[in-house]
């Protein structure tokens, strides 16, 4: 078994647990509750965690059964059937096989060289990507849930993970939107839950976000609207990037409305 020192794998099993505590204190009725993401309930948010992490698993180890899953999912209805499907599960039954699929994946990426590429539904990414867009979805996922329930959810530097992919987002923000990536660089500096500043980019760029690391995770994850995220942007393409930016795959999202949360 190779060596695994990347530390993401050690956040990523925290972000589990932390979710998975309050999910276990939900009474049956709270799996229904819808959260801010149009359409969908508590149980639909642990759904797609599931459906995701078993399939990052299956990157990671059976290369085969990844493949093969991904053409069934495009002649049977797609990822959207999958997840139908799993709506047949109780509430016990739904935290259980969650809790498996995150388990084997923990499980799977400390057996790999975290440093090759699996595969996925867009590129290819290292082991140590993948480990970290599933952190950033648990995180994102739990937000709505704790929006949902009014969870009171204790922010930790595991946010330096999420926050690190919305600044590696930023082209595919531009891209996803159609729109150009503006000329120029950005620099980024936002402070941690410990009062630790993190910064990505050149100091010396024209233009920059700075804030709060929660907001700017809030932001990319589209979980708040950019207006209630407590960030400074000064010049272009901050200015633009920070109210399209998005840190997970695919099209934009509907996002958040000013003033949604208290």
């Amino acid at each position: 078994m190779p060596s695994n020192t990347d530390h993401v794998l050690t956040d990523l099993i925290a972000e589990v647990a932390a979710l998975d505590a309050h999910l276990s204190a939900m009474s049956e009725s709270d799996w229904s509750i819808p959260t801010p993401a149009p359409g969908w309930d508590v149980a639909d948010q642990v759904i797609h965690l599931g459906l995701i992490d078993h399939r990052a698993m299956w990157s990671m180890v059976d290369p085969e059964r990844f493949d093969s899953d991904m053409v069934s999912m495009m002649t049977s209805g797609g990822l959207d059937a999958i997840h139908n499907a799993e709506r047949e599960k109780s509430p016990q039954q739904l935290i259980e096989w969650w809790r498996e699929g995150a388990a084997d994946l923990a499980r799977a990426a400390e057996s790999i060289d975290l440093s090759a590429r699996c595969k996925w539904y867009g590129p290819s990414m290292s082991g140590t990507s993948m480990l970290t867009a599933r952190l950033m979805e648990t995180w994102a996922h739990g937000q709505d849930i704790a929006d949902a329930l009014k969870w009171t959810r204790i922010s930790t530097d595991r946010l330096k993970h999420i926050a690190h992919i919305g600044v590696r987002a930023m082209p595919f923000a531009f891209a996803s939107n159609k729109l150009p990536v503006p000329e120029g660089r950005v620099f980024v500096s936002v402070t941690g839950p410990n009062g630790d500043t993190w910064t990505w980019g050149d100091e010396s760029a024209d233009s920059s976000v700075t804030g709060p690391a929660l907001g700017f995770c809030l932001a990319v994850t589209q979980r708040r609207h950019i207006d209630d995220c407590g960030l400074t942007t000064i010049g272009e393409p901050a200015s633009t990037w920070m109210p399209i930016a998005q840190s997970f795959a695919g099209p934009p999202g509907v996002g958040r409305v000013a003033g949604q949360f208290s």
